[in-house]
């Protein structure tokens, strides 16, 4: 049994936050010259794929509730006249 969810979302923006922290030693280091402006379309690209990738996680995840929900009630509920009370 799982721990706990994979969030996709946040595996991605981690790997694009450890690309640029590499770009960024790189180009401190002075092993790769880059103009600063490469960082910021970076830096926005990662987090758009981070987000993307959250979004199509939760679509698939609540497509996949819904089928279960929908299975699991095969029974009339107890009582549909909004009162916890069966008559």
């Amino acid at each position: 049994m799982l721990r706990h969810e994979f969030r996709p979302g946040r595996a991605v923006a981690g790997l694009a936050m450890l690309g640029l922290a590499g770009g960024y030693a790189a180009d401190a280091a002075g092993a790769w010259e880059v103009p600063w402006t490469f960082f910021l379309p970076a830096f926005l690209g990662g987090l758009w794929l981070a987000a993307t990738a959250t979004w199509a996680a939760y679509m698939l995840r609540r497509r996949r509730d819904a089928r279960k929900a929908s299975a699991e009630k095969t029974a009339a509920p107890a009582s549909t006249s909004g009162s916890h009370a069966i008559k």
